[in-house]
């Protein structure tokens, strides 16, 4: 049964652009994770100002394995943007994890 994790990113108004630019560069960085289904970056509109970054896994397992692997790697050394070497600053000042498991989903007739 595949997951569902909504990391939920409080972030300053002057480091939204930032934190955009950061998912960007890294866009590719978890395609190739085994069991990785889907990601989306949404940024909020209204009645809110938090970022939520949804990602699909086939599984927990699947999720863990990216958390304890490519996940903690690049953000321990790389992501760029930083001079002298050093780790850039955190765009959002604070997270939360969601997590649900799908239990029904649809999509649209035909396809």
């Amino acid at each position: 049964m595949s997951v569902v994790k909504i990391n939920v990113l409080t972030v300053p108004q002057e480091q939204c652009e930032t934190l955009e630019k950061r998912f960007a560069s890294r866009a590719h960085a978890v395609e190739s994770s085994d069991g990785f289904e889907w990601f989306e970056l949404l940024r909020p509109v209204e009645g809110t100002d938090d970022y939520l970054v949804y990602t699909r896994w086939r599984d927990e397992a699947s999720f863990q394995a990216w958390m304890e692997g490519p996940m903690k790697a690049a953000h321990q050394g790389g992501g760029g943007g930083a001079e002298g070497g050093e780790r850039p600053k955190p765009a959002a000042s604070g997270s939360t994890v969601w997590s649900f498991e799908v239990v029904q989903q649809t999509g649209p007739a035909g396809a």
